[in-house]
């Protein structure tokens, strides 16, 4: 049976381009009323203008149904306000994707603090504010599909993106509480980590691998994990048509005692501590906690 969206509605920040564009576009064209976020400025923050606005004038033209957000993400009260629009014009928030970001790449030797708050303020605490914003509501309808976006960077680093690299790993990990807690009212959080040609990206990559990752070759992934039969938990990489996902692992480690209980008993034992046979994937912190006990267990019988 064919994923669509018809009844459904949903939220897409940072939707006045790009990805959340192809988003928005996308899940209009599969039923859903879509509310088009978009501050609107440039893409270290600054500046306004009325992109959201042309992207729902372009579902609409296609037969779709849309209404356009100036808000914010940074500002809660604006979320909250955006989310009771929401309500009052369809029904109810089905679906979020948290897409709205901005970039002030510098080396951290050069990059200043406001630097690095505002990008954490727009990526993580943005995203905070937003599903905040319609928690409540899905809890209430028994029925929720947020999607968080990370990035390669904050997954494995790069060189001049502290801040954004920050951000994006919060991100994963706020999708990892998230989850948990919203597992019995059927919210389910995933996270996509995007390699697309965007507007954050038009001097990074070159002109032919800037068209090869077009973000219509993003949104699949995104719609996917944000349907009704969508997982939980996952992360998933996405580009050019290609899709991965990604798993944080825990080794089964060593125990030390005696003489080995200290700074260089873990550098002689450093290999059996980061060896990965028999690694796992953690569904919950917990888990950390009882594969140590099992080692306990083991050692001690």
């Amino acid at each position: 049976m064919s994923i669509r969206f018809d009844d459904r509605v949903a939220i897409v920040t940072g939707a006045g381009g790009g990805l959340g564009r192809a988003y928005a576009l996308d899940l209009a064209r599969l039923g859903a009323h879509v509310v088009v976020n978009d501050l609107g400025s440039a893409r270290d923050g600054t500046g306004h203008s009325d992109a959201a606005a042309k992207v729902v004038e372009e579902i609409e033209a296609a037969g779709g149904s849309a209404m356009a957000n100036g808000g914010s993400v940074t500002d809660f009260a604006q979320m909250a306000e955006m989310v009771a629009r929401a309500k009052e014009k369809w029904g109810g928030v089905h679906i979020l994707i948290n897409n709205a970001g901005v970039l002030r790449d510098k080396s951290f030797a050069k990059m200043t603090p406001e630097d690095f708050r505002f990008v954490v303020d727009v990526h993580l605490n943005g995203s905070a504010n937003c599903t905040k914003a319609v928690w409540e509501t899905m809890r209430d309808q028994n029925y929720g599909r947020i999607l968080m976006t990370a990035s390669s960077t904050g997954l494995f680093g790069n060189f001049g993106q502290a801040n954004y690299g920050a951000a994006k790993l919060g991100l994963a990990g706020l999708t990892r509480t998230l989850y948990l807690e919203g597992a019995k009212y059927n919210v389910r959080v995933n996270t996509i980590a995007p390699t697309a040609g965007t507007r954050m990206t038009e001097d990074i990559f070159p002109e032919a691998a800037f068209d090869a990752f077009a973000p219509e070759k993003v949104a699949p992934a995104a719609l996917y994990l944000v349907s009704e039969d969508a997982p939980s938990n996952a992360i998933v990489g996405a580009g050019a048509g290609v899709f991965q996902a990604c798993y944080i692992t825990l080794t089964p480690g060593a125990l030390l005692e005696g003489d080995d209980l200290s700074p260089d008993g873990i550098a002689a034992h450093w290999d059996r501590i980061t060896d990965r046979t028999g690694e796992i994937v953690p569904q919950s912190g917990n888990e950390q906690a009882m594969a140590i006990f099992a080692q306990l267990q083991k050692q001690r019988g």
